[in-house]
């Protein structure tokens, strides 16, 4: 089985195969100075649809910690994951443009003729025309024209950010890629199990430490949201899909960076049962974009 990452308004996605796929969306030009962990950018495996296997395994899922109730993480529930192959990186602008070209795929952002944009990644010629806000996020705002390969409207491209995780990607956007790709989006359960890497009770995928002996190991915002962004990880919106260190099973950027989808029907509504291989429910209104990281 194989699953992919994607990317939406800050989305993206991973698929696994048959397999899996996610999506969310981000900010602006990087201008990224992360320290790779390897030397990928020459080898250029990013652009090779490379997967990993995700071994079978059994873990604690949610958290009775839950720093947004609202969200629904808890309470915790052991589940079991059967073996699965899964994208190693998010999918790159690259890999989404190779999808495009080959099949004429129209987003719904593009078909829709906007999307919303991180305001601080924003031109100022940009804003001008902008009246609007989400209104309990008003650092969110609809950018006439914003897509995957305008990610910040239409004085904005993708020149240098080929390697960056395709954003401004729906579920929908998501689910048709993966399908090209013989793949599908990983469940939630599937994600988080592949994020903790097999470690326990851990609050990242690499342990409890945000900066273990200093390094920044994910894309985060640092400073004072959603004013100022420090750049201290080295990028101002999303960093390339190859950036900082893979988890233990191999998988890049499993915290931070951008969000991904998954393809459980969201819900808040958890029991403590065991369960294997859950897919969620069966209905729903919106779909799940994990929020990286969301466990403890």
């Amino acid at each position: 089985m194989y699953l992919i990452h994607l990317s939406f308004i800050v989305l993206l996605a991973r698929a696994i195969a048959h397999g899996t796929c996610a999506s969310c969306k981000t900010g602006e030009n990087c201008d990224c100075e992360v320290n790779d962990s390897s030397s990928l950018l020459e080898n250029e495996e990013w652009k090779t649809n490379a997967m990993v296997k995700i071994p079978h395994g059994t873990f604690v899922m949610g958290t009775d910690e839950q720093f947004l109730p609202q969200d629904g993480e808890g309470p915790t529930r052991t589940v079991e994951i059967s073996a699965f192959w899964m994208d190693k990186y998010e999918v790159s602008n690259w890999e989404f443009g190779v999808f495009v070209n080959a099949t004429g795929y129209v987003t719904e952002a593009e078909n829709f003729g906007d999307s919303f944009v991180l305001e601080y990644l924003l031109s100022e010629e940009i804003k001008e025309d902008i009246t609007q806000a989400v209104a309990n996020a008003p650092w969110w705002l609809p950018v006439k024209n914003a897509s995957w390969h305008h990610p910040e409207g239409l004085d904005s491209n993708l020149v240098d950010r080929w390697n960056h995780p395709v954003v401004h990607i729906s579920w929908n956007d998501a689910v048709a890629y993966c399908e090209w790709r013989n793949k599908r989006l990983p469940t939630e359960a599937e994600w988080e199990y592949a994020a903790r890497g097999g470690l326990k009770s851990r609050l990242y995928p690499w342990g409890n430490k945000l900066m273990p002996k200093g390094e920044h190991y994910l894309n985060i915002w640092q400073g004072e949201f959603p004013i100022e962004n420090t750049k201290e990880d080295g990028c101002i919106g999303p960093c390339p899909v190859y950036s900082f260190y893979p988890n233990k099973f191999g998988l890049y950027n499993m915290a931070g960076n951008v969000w991904e989808w998954t393809s459980d029907w969201w819900t808040i509504r958890h029991t403590t049962d065991f369960s294997k291989d859950p897919a969620g429910p069966s209905d729903g209104k919106d779909k799940v974009c994990s929020q990286k990281p969301k466990y403890a």
